[in-house]
This record gives structure tokens, C-alpha cells and sequence, in this order.
């Protein structure tokens, strides 16, 4: 079988024209062998798949199938997630074992086209943000193989990054699926905990674990993530999270970062201001930035390797532990190890601290839409974690061990190149559910940045035209206007009934816009006029539930109410219209085509009662 010319590159967008075109999964899988032989990394896998086995996967796909989501799509499986016919280590040889079927997750995306390519390296038994705790070889870091490469999921994010295969599952309970994301110039999705099944994963902490996704973009994440986000009868940890809200971010979030005071990079200026450019481009593509308090953050992460969660890890492996110590790594021997002399009475000691974290926790968290931290504070090297092998992993935990225990989604992005070259990168976080949300502004970044696909040189591919619209058969559209905007100061009143984003519009030519006189904050008021009398003014629909609706309507004042506002496009939904008699005074801004592009303007303007 011969290779084509040019072999595309491993977006799935890309590989899928290229199906489309006439060529075949057997070409790509020659690919992937070709590629595995040209990066020459002996660390990145324990179990390679058998070339002629998986070219046989490849000839039972036939020809390409637009039903399958993930046609022809090569993929690694991080060594803690069971493949039937692959051996399971967790990067402990003794532990070994061969599984019969598949995990839960990795079955899915099987029946959707992909094909596995092989078991990657991991740090033992997922216990780690290195990368370096193995008994194997060390997966080299794709971008510098100076530096660790990150972990637990080491081999899955370097497979990923070197452009071996297309997409990778990981596992994630401290940011084993978005430090190496981070370190490797990639995107790493950590999922809403439940929304992908951990049957057939060999936990760490089962409480907290989650199968994360490594990608070359937010759109391939986001696509593996939709096949694979399944709620799961076998899973007593299993939860029905659609797949729902990407590429429906609103206009204007409110963005949380770390307090100034409160930022750690542990002397790296230079990952401080790669950061630091980050949250500009956030900033530039039209989000609200507010500093918020981390202290609390960190007292959270601080828990998860104390008393309960140190437990957690040892009782997932008791058995094994006491009889074959010598088995374990020397450092993981010595984390699982510490967990004998705990009690009950540390680990509810550590449930009461996290509960308590968590009420103080709770207002701050739901002030802002989401969080965008440093994925890493650092890069480390080899060498660093020769000297300190359990310092440096903890610091690399900084901004995420936290995220599972306050029950939140988040998406690690690249942004740019540092300084010195190395990846720069970015974790967005939002509250449990809102896997859509952070995964579209993650979208949003990467495209900014440029870059190209991990260490391949590939270019990034202009971001999928799909829309997966929000379910909504038991919702209702409602069409703003004004101050309850994305980002405007009445928005709140949408999302604390759970509204949804779903779409920027605009009006038929039948309605005026006027500022109106004497509104605190400032209003704008719109009415409908004859046809081609008005104009197109901008609007944003939103969705609420029946039970949110009509407690959103019963709170607006007069002279606003709602009525019926045809769209450009010829629908029509419920929504924001003023009374004529509130006209009076008002300042007719239709020429400014919105709200939002009116108050730009607006310090420059004649001021209308007590406007603004």
C-alpha cells in the first residue's frame, strides 16, 4: 500500500476530505506507522497495535461513511483505559492484564469509525503531572525533549502533539489531561465529571476521575467529546451531560482571572507574560476581564493531596499495594505508601474542609460566565525533576488540581509561543455542564493564536462550520435588545434562570431603536414599525425554560414588555418592545444598527435625560 503524495493533515476535518476524495483508511494507517518510525520515541507507547491487524480494522470500515462521525479516524488509549485484545498496565508491568472488552468510552468512539492505534505511557497508576514516573521509557516532550513532557497522561498528549494520531483519551483527576496538553502545544479537554465513562478505566481517585481528550483542535475535541459523552448504566459515577452549546458562546462573558497579588509562575517571567498576552486577546475579542480572589482556589487544590484523596488512591489499588510493593515506582510507592497511617476521621476531615471551601466558593464562582488561568506555571526540565521530584509536580498542579473538586469542566488551549519558544497556553473553567461554553471560547483563542498543530508544523484549519444548536424542544427563544445583552448589567437576569446563549440576530428592516430618557441603567426601547420604515438592529436570543420565562417576564417594568419581533430571516420569537408613550424624549439611534454599537459611541453623544 502506498503512501499519498501528500499525506494530509490528522485534523479529522482534513482526514475526512481526504476519504471524501478518494482515499483510503489504509493509506492513513501506513501513515501513522510511517510517523511513528520517523519520531522514533520509544517512551510513547507500551502496546503498539499490530500493523497488519489494524489494516484490516481499516478494510472493514469500506468506503467512507458520513454516518460515522469518526470514519477512519486513528486514535491512542492511555494505559489505564482498557482495550480488548491490549494488554492494561497502568505503566506497572506486574498489575498487567488483559481485558476482554473495551471500556465503556472506548467502544463508543470504536462505533463511530475510529480506529485505536496502541496503549500510551503514563505516569503509574495516573499519579503524577510529569510525566517522568514510569518504568518504561520517557515519552519526550514533542515541542523541547529537554522538558517533561507532562502527565499522567504522558504518551497519550505526545502521540497527539506529534501528529502520530489525530485525537488521544487521557484521564483526568488532579490535570493529567491538560498539563501535558499544555506543555505539548495542544488542546486538552477535561469533561464535566460523569459526562464520559470511567467503566473499564482503573481509577485513581473514583470520585473525582474523568476520560479527558487530547486534540489538534477545539473543534476535534469537541467532536470526539459529542461521540463520547454518553451516560453510562454501568457506571455508578455516570452523568447525562449533553453535548451541547458549542459554538454558541455569547458576544460578551465576564472572565474571571486570578487577583494580580494572588498569580503564581514561581519566577517565570516569561510564562507570566505569555499569560499576560493571553488574557489581552481575550480581552480583544470583546470579553469583560475581572480579577478575582485565588486564595480559596489553592486552599482546594491544596486538599487533594491530603488525608481523603491520598486514601482514595491507595484503597483503588489496596490489594495489589500490600503484596507487591516493590512493584510501584519509588515515588508513587512513596505517595500510596503515606496513605496507610491515614484514618476515616482525615479523610472527613478533608470532606468537611472541602465543603466548607466550597459554600465560600460558590458566589464567586457563579459572578463570572468562566475562568481562563495558566494551564502550567512553568515549564520544567528533566533535570528539575531529578532534583525535585515532588516539588516541581505539585507546582505544576497549580491552577489545576482544584478543578475536580469544585465539580467544574475546563479545556486546556494553546495561545502562543513564549518568549523562548517554548508553548504558551491557557485553561478555561466553567461550572459542572458547561463543557460547550469553555470549549467555544477555547476555539476562539487557538484561532487567534495562529499557531500550528502541536509539534507538525501543520497549519490550523479554519474552525468547523457546524452549528450544534442547543436542545430546545422544551425551551423558549427569548430576543434581547439591550441591557440584558451578553455583558450588559441586566444579563444576569437571564443566566440566574439558567438561560442559554444560542445566537446573534437581527430584525427584520420593521423596527426603530431609541435610547430612552430617564432609564437607570440605560434602556434602549424598540418598536415595530412599517416594513422598510425601520431598520436590521442587532439582538441576541436566548433560552429559557417555560418555569424561567415566565418569572423573566413577570419581573420586566413598563414601559418594556414582550411581544412577538420578526427576525431577518424571515422566524420569529418573544421579545423585548416598548410602549409608545416611552418615546417620549428618547434619542432615535436605529441608524446605529444595535445597542451594543450605540454605547460605543455613546460618550461622544448628546446625552438624553439621565442616560447613563
Amino acid at each position: 500500500m502506498s503512501l499519498p503524495e501528500q499525506t494530509p493533515a490528522f485534523d479529522i476535518a482534513s482526514l475526512h476530505a481526504f476519504y471524501q476524495d478518494g482515499g483510503s483508511v489504509a493509506q492513513i494507517v501506513e501513515a501513522v506507522f510511517a510517523r511513528i518510525a520517523e519520531v522514533d520515541d520509544p517512551g510513547i507507547f507500551i502496546h503498539l497495535a499490530d500493523r497488519e491487524t489494524v489494516l484490516a480494522e481499516a478494510a472493514n470500515l469500506g468506503a467512507f461513511d458520513p454516518a460515522k462521525p469518526l470514519f477512519g479516524i486513528p486514535f491512542a488509549v492511555k494505559d489505564n483505559i482498557d482495550v480488548a485484545g491490549m494488554p492494561t498496565t497502568a505503566a506497572c508491568p506486574d498489575y498487567a492484564y488483559m481485558p476482554e472488552k473495551d471500556a465503556t468510552v472506548v467502544g463508543l468512539l470504536k462505533a463511530a469509525g475510529a480506529i485505536v492505534i496502541g496503549k500510551t505511557n503514563l505516569d503509574q497508576f495516573a499519579t503524577g503531572l510529569v510525566g517522568v514516573r514510569s518504568p518504561y521509557p520517557i515519552p519526550k516532550n514533542a515541542i523541547d525533549a529537554r522538558l517533561v513532557p507532562g502527565g499522567s497522561s504522558s504518551g497519550s498528549a505526545v502521540a497527539t502533539a506529534q501528529g502520530i494520531v489525530s485525537f488521544a483519551l487521557g484521564t483526568d483527576t488532579a490535570g493529567s489531561g491538560r498539563i501535558p496538553a499544555g506543555l505539548n502545544n495542544i488542546v486538552g479537554l477535561k469533561p464535566s465529571v460523569g459526562a464520559l465513562s470511567t467503566t473499564g478505566v482503573i481509577p485513581a481517585c473514583r470520585t473525582l476521575d474523568c476520560v479527558s481528550i487530547f486534540a489538534l483542535t477545539a473543534d476535534d475535541a469537541w467532536k470526539v467529546f459529542s461521540v463520547a459523552a454518553k451516560y453510562d448504566e454501568t457506571d455508578a459515577y455516570s452523568k447525562v451531560v449533553p453535548a451541547t452549546g458549542f459554538g454558541s458562546a455569547a458576544p460578551v462573558l465576564t472572565i474571571g482571572v486570578p487577583a494580580r497579588a494572588d498569580l503564581q509562575f514561581f519566577g517565570d517571567t516569561v510564562m507570566e507574560a505569555a499569560y499576560g498576552d493571553a488574557v489581552s486577546m481575550l480581552a480583544r475579542l470583546g470579553h469583560r476581564i475581572i480579577e478575582v480572589p485565588f486564595g480559596d482556589f489553592y486552599r482546594v487544590a491544596n486538599l487533594l493531596y491530603e488525608g481523603a484523596w491520598v486514601a482514595e488512591r491507595y484503597a483503588a489499588v489496596k490489594p495489589f499495594f500490600d503484596t507487591k510493593e516493590e512493584s510501584f515506582h519509588p515515588v508513587t510507592r512513596k505517595i500510596y505508601g503515606g496513605a496507610k497511617s491515614l484514618s476515616a476521621a482525615d479523610a472527613f476531615k478533608g470532606l468537611y474542609a472541602l465543603q466548607a471551601l466550597k459554600k465560600t466558593l460558590a458566589p464567586l464562582i457563579a459572578s463570572v460566565d468562566l475562568f481562563c488561568v495558566p494551564t502550567a506555571p512553568t515549564h520544567y526540565t528533566r533535570a528539575d525533576l531529578d532534583a525535585e521530584p515532588i516539588r516541581e509536580n505539585s507546582r505544576l498542579g497549580t491552577y489545576t488540581n482544584f478543578v475536580n473538586l469544585l465539580d467544574m469542566c475546563g479545556i486546556a488551549v494553546p495561545t502562543g509561543t513564549r518568549a523562548d519558544g517554548l508553548p504558551a497556553s491557557v485553561t478555561l473553567l466553567a461550572p459542572f455542564g458547561r463543557d460547550g461554553l469553555t470549549a467555544s471560547v477555547a476555539r476562539d483563542l487557538h484561532q487567534a493564536s495562529g499557531l500550528s498543530l502541536g509539534a507538525t508544523g501543520w497549519p490550523l484549519p479554519a474552525p468547523s462550520e457546524t452549528f450544534v444548536a442547543i436542545a430546545s424542544d422544551d425551551l423558549i427563544d427569548v430576543i434581547v435588545v439591550g441591557a440584558h445583552l451578553s455583558g450588559m448589567p441586566l444579563n444576569h437576569q437571564l443566566t440566574d434562570l439558567d438561560g442559554t446563549f444560542s445566537r446573534v440576530a437581527k430584525t427584520s428592516a420593521a423596527y426603530r431603536l431609541y435610547a430612552l430618557a430617564g432609564t437607570v441603567p440605560p434602556k434602549p426601547g424598540m418598536v415595530r414599525v412599517a416594513e422598510g420604515e425601520g431598520g436590521e438592529i442587532e439582538v441576541e436570543v436566548w433560552k429559557l425554560t417555560p418555569a424561567g420565562f415566565g418569572l423573566f417576564v413577570a419581573a420586566i417594568p413598563p414601559p418594556l414588555g414582550i411581544g412577538t419581533v420578526t427576525l431577518s430571516d424571515g422566524t420569529s420569537a418573544k421579545g423585548f418592545l416598548a410602549e409608545p408613550f416611552a418615546l417620549q424624549g428618547a434619542l432615535d439611534i436605529t441608524a446605529y444598527g444595535g445597542w451594543r454599537a450605540y454605547l460605543k459611541e455613546f460618550a461622544s453623544l448628546p446625552r438624553v435625560g439621565n442616560v447613563g
